[in-house]
């Protein structure tokens, strides 16, 4: 039985988050009910939850890596399929217009009037969340919601490795390895690539990484990561991904690459960066934002999930409830969780 009332994580402020009675949302025309049954807390809503990110403002519900089940609604879930009610579902929570430029080039991750839910839209930090049909994935009983959750993050590093358009015999570094880095381990394995190394400062974070296919960890504390790079592949990586985002780790990944290499930029945290422009342009190497992903990286996302090559594990994944979320945000900004990613279930 749907309520007219939920029960909802609510960011209110810098470092002030707490469980409160919201009311249920009601799904518009073409959107679905979804009663959420995981969402994960990604990194760039840690910014948010700091009062750090222009596109949130309290009061808000955050929460946009989620799984669940349709409880009310009606439409076409991504794959045509009609909604009926008990479906389990993930879900894109990127919002397009449909209309504008980008969206008719087939661009809809880079919609000029694209809305998020978590920040523009009311996200899964909740009982409920609607969500358009057309943006919901179905997922099999076989997968659970914790790792229905995760097609999100993994859509995003499917996306950032087929800009760089990779090829089965090439070499990739991989400069952070949280769960964007991790997913970013798995999308490279999708795509044939062999030689993959990844570096970051956390030695149980290197550990997993090499669980997770990864074949030369750097820990970046002890070493120089642009060294230890080209020691490993001497002619320079053919691409490099920062899953970080910060001045150092931007330019460890230009200095990383081979001449004519391709540089993508996922991580978020600082804004500008001073990048060595002569070098860039002499050694030709290519600089490509990514941001989120298309229909077709979600689709990617979803399938690589149900085959089993992101799985949740405790080596690297928590589950808690939703009320313990603020002291989760708190864990993950201090640096003391026990691992790097933690999911909350309503």
């Amino acid at each position: 039985m749907i309520t007219t009332e939920m029960r909802a994580l609510v960011w209110l402020g810098p470092h002030h988050m707490q469980m409160q009675t919201e009311p249920t949302p009601v799904p518009a025309p073409g959107e679905v009910l979804i009663r959420v049954g995981a969402v994960g807390i990604c990194g760039s809503e840690l910014s948010g939850y700091l009062g750090h990110n222009s596109l949130r403002f309290p009061p808000l519900i955050m929460g946009h890596e989620a799984a669940g089940t349709i409880v009310q609604g009606s439409g076409q879930l991504a794959d045509g399929c009609d909604v009926h009610l008990g479906q389990r579902v993930t879900f894109n929570p990127l919002v397009s217009c449909g209309q504008c430029d980008r969206c008719q080039a087939g661009h809809v991750n880079l919609c000029r009037n694209r809305q998020l839910l978590s920040a523009h839209r009311p996200g899964a930090f909740a009982e409920y969340v609607t969500v358009p049909a057309n943006l919901c994935w179905h997922i099999p009983d076989s997968v659970s919601f914790v790792a229905g959750s995760l097609s999100e993050p993994l859509a995003c590093a499917v996306h950032a490795l087929g800009l760089a358009h990779p090829q089965a015999d090439e070499s990739v570094l991989i400069l952070g390895a949280g769960p964007i880095g991790l997913c970013c381990i798995a999308a490279a394995k999708a795509r044939g690539i062999r030689t993959i190394v990844v570096s970051d400062i956390a030695e149980n974070r290197l550990a997993v990484a090499r669980r997770w296919g990864a074949t030369h960890t750097i820990n970046a504390k002890t070493h120089d990561t642009v060294a230890t790079t080209l020691a490993a592949v001497p002619a320079g990586v053919d691409i490099a991904v920062d899953a970080v985002g910060t001045s150092m780790v931007r330019n460890q990944a230009i200095k990383a690459v081979a001449p004519g290499g391709r540089v993508v930029l996922m991580g978020l945290h600082e804004d500008e960066t001073a990048i060595p422009t002569n070098y860039i342009i002499r050694q030709e190497i290519k600089l490509l934002g990514s941001f989120c992903y298309s229909p077709e990286d979600f689709t990617t996302a979803v399938n690589l999930i149900i085959d089993g090559e992101v799985v949740p594990s405790s080596d690297w994944l928590v589950e808690r409830p939703l009320a313990a979320g603020r002291d989760s945000f708190e864990e993950l900004l201090a640096g003391t969780a026990p691992v790097t990613k933690i999911v909350l279930i309503p």
